[in-house]
């Protein structure tokens, strides 16, 4: 039966979906949840410091009022005493604050940098194939920064400074009323700018970010490309290259500081017009008797305790913004399609069976109307080999993939052992499946942990044993400290015949009953395609193999060769047979054969110059 899939397109482009800050910061503040502790003792520290600091405005209005006009000098020592006490436990509860905020903002840090990276684990091929990984990692680092920054600092900041204006509002009233109402002329204008601020930043954050993340993406190519930059000498041009991307973060960056640079102090100057207007006011009464030069002053100091929180959120809108332009790229990850579906979690897991694979009437498209396989259909069964061969861009890559589910067939259906592969857990069916590619890929860390890497829980005895049927232990223990040499990045210490050797080291240990060799010698010397083409075979027998051929020598002993052209099977036989049919395989055959001996015949010309040479001499 021909079974329709709808194409699966990630629910973000590369381009951070627009939301809502009332979104993102109720979405961040549930990270708060598992430490409501760290988070109440966070601000009642900073309450703490926050009411001994309104100690000193009240003892100074009494020193100024009552014991210097009175000449009370017993009492002035008290109240010194007093302020100081008041300023340590200011201080001593700021510096538990500090401790226990950091903390907080760890942990929370910890926990959002965990989220996302698992969830990046479990996203389709697909969703990885629009994006740099440069950007992914800028996220992960500097936006999961900026979020938290927010999430923690300005929670406390913001809860702390609300409490701290209600308060002082309060004690500025019921002290002096008239000069209460002077301070709260400038509350219009900050008001105001405020909301012009937060109308007008997110534009601004978004493009800084976008730059930051251009930069990363760019470094990110440079380090892996290194060689290539430097074998066409484009050293220059790189840095080119990274000094536009480095001036695009930077006029994003200043952009939101240009704007900041006029906002901040205009908002500071228009609440020191309220300090300015209570001065003169106030002044104008102790001059007139009507009030004492003490209240004048404790006046003076709670309304710079006062304008201080005001001025926080001024900040904290600043950090909200930030916040929110980075919480749209963080949770554009969170919120894209994995490839476990909530009812994918309740499939079984197909018993393990000898490894029969059928695919039947198989149609692929990456996207709509790019049709990349077409009506594909063939059956292998253990011990069997199937090649599959053809020019550049027929889809051999494209059909092996479809497999273990990197990507899920658009029409048709492919069974493992008699189910289909949309009814078995990823897992159960990527642990039947061993995948040795074209670019070995190797961790950077040693030649053991890399071959371990195909079973976690391997003896040091079965691992030796992998990798003496790859070929490649004699090697391993000729390194500087054998199995436990490191192998650089991306394994750039080792010759790409060694790391090929250890990525089937790695897929023998792993033991599946299904293994697609993804032209496995296509970039390594006749010598190491020898050792290679013999760990390969130790590794096939009694297994399922898909074999994408780059030398078509290799699968002459194929039991079955599957031709692929335009996305179609145009041919299909072994190797005798393919060549009394003719077609594109005899091309093909033909064209490597001919290519070959060209090869040769120059490799002979060479030796008999150089013998000649050496004779000469």
């Amino acid at each position: 039966m021909r079974r329709s899939h709808p194409i699966t397109q990630s629910n973000t482009g590369p381009a951070a979906t627009s939301r809502s800050t009332r979104e993102i910061v109720v979405r961040v503040f549930r990270y708060l949840r598992p430490y409501p502790w760290m988070a109440v003792g966070t601000i009642a520290c900073a309450l703490v410091s926050l009411l001994a600091s309104l100690v000193y405005p009240r003892l100074t209005g009494i020193v100024v009022d009552e014991i210097i006009r009175g000449g009370r000098s017993e009492w002035l020592i008290r109240a010194t005493v007093g302020v100081a006490l008041a300023f340590f436990v200011r201080d001593l509860f700021n510096g538990l604050r500090i401790w226990l905020n950091n903390s907080f903002e760890q942990r929370v840090i910890v926990d959002i940098r965990r989220e996302v990276y698992g969830k990046m684990q479990r996203l389709p091929a697909r969703w990885f194939d629009q994006r740099s990984s440069g950007d992914l990692m800028t996220r992960v680092l500097e936006d999961v920064n900026s979020m938290e920054r927010f999430l923690i600092d300005g929670m406390e900041q913001g809860v702390v400074a609300v409490i701290s204006i209600l308060g002082i509002l309060f004690l500025m009233f019921s002290k002096q009323p008239a000069l209460a109402w002077v301070a709260m002329i400038p509350l219009p204008i900050l008001a105001g700018g405020a909301l012009w601020y937060t109308l007008t930043a997110h534009a601004r954050y978004r493009a800084q970010r976008q730059a930051s993340s251009a930069m990363g993406a760019l470094l990110m190519d440079n380090l892996q490309g290194v060689r290539q930059i430097k074998s066409f000498v484009r050293e220059a041009h790189e840095d080119r290259r990274f000094a536009e991307r480095a001036d695009e973060l930077r006029q994003g960056t200043l952009g939101v500081m240009k704007v900041w640079a006029v906002y901040q102090p205009a908002m500071a100057f228009a609440a020191a017009l309220g300090t300015a207007l209570v001065l003169w006011i106030g002044g104008q009464r102790v001059i007139d008797g009507r009030m004492p030069v003490g209240q004048l002053i404790e006046f003076l100091l709670y309304l710079a305790l006062f304008y201080g929180p005001v001025g926080q959120l001024h900040s904290l809108n600043q950090m909200l913004q930030a916040a929110r332009a980075s919480g749209e790229r963080i949770f554009d990850i969170l919120d894209a399609s994995g490839e476990v579906s909530a009812a994918a979690a309740a499939k079984t897991n197909a018993p393990g069976g000898p490894g029969v694979i059928t695919y039947q009437d198989v149609d692929f498209e990456y996207e709509a109307g790019r049709m990349a396989l077409s009506g594909i259909s063939f059956s292998a069964r253990p011990g069997e080999v199937v090649a599959l061969v053809g020019p550049t861009g027929a889809g051999k890559t494209t059909l092996v993939s479809l497999l273990p589910r990197f990507y899920t067939a658009t029409h048709g259906t492919i069974h493992l052992d008699d189910r289909d592969v949309l009814e078995i857990s990823l897992e159960t069916l990527r642990a039947r499946i061993a995948v040795v590619s074209q670019e070995p890929f190797l961790f950077n860390g040693t030649v053991r942990e890399n071959i371990a890497y195909g079973r976690l829980d391997a003896t040091s005895d079965e691992l030796v044993a992998a990798a003496q049927a790859a070929n490649c232990h004699e090697f391993i223990v000729r390194l500087p400290e054998s199995y436990e040499t490191h192998v650089g990045e991306r394994g750039v210490k080792l010759s790409v015949g060694e790391k090929q050797r250890i990525s089937i080291a790695r897929a023998l240990l792993k033991n599946a009953p299904v293994l697609i060799l993804d032209e496995a010698t296509a970039s390594v010397d006749t010598g190491t395609e020898r050792q290679i083409q013999e760990a390969l075979a130790r590794l096939m027998k009694g297994r399922t193999s898909l074999v994408i051929a780059h030398r078509l020598s290799t699968i002459r002993d194929a039991d079955q060769i599957l031709v692929l052209q335009g996305g179609r099977i145009v041919q299909r036989g072994n190797h005798l047979e393919l060549m009394t049919e003719g077609g594109l395989y005899r091309k093909l055959w033909n064209y490597q054969t001919a290519a070959d001996e060209m090869i040769a015949a120059k490799d002979l010309e060479g030796a008999n110059s150089a013998g000649k040479v050496l004779v000469g001499s």
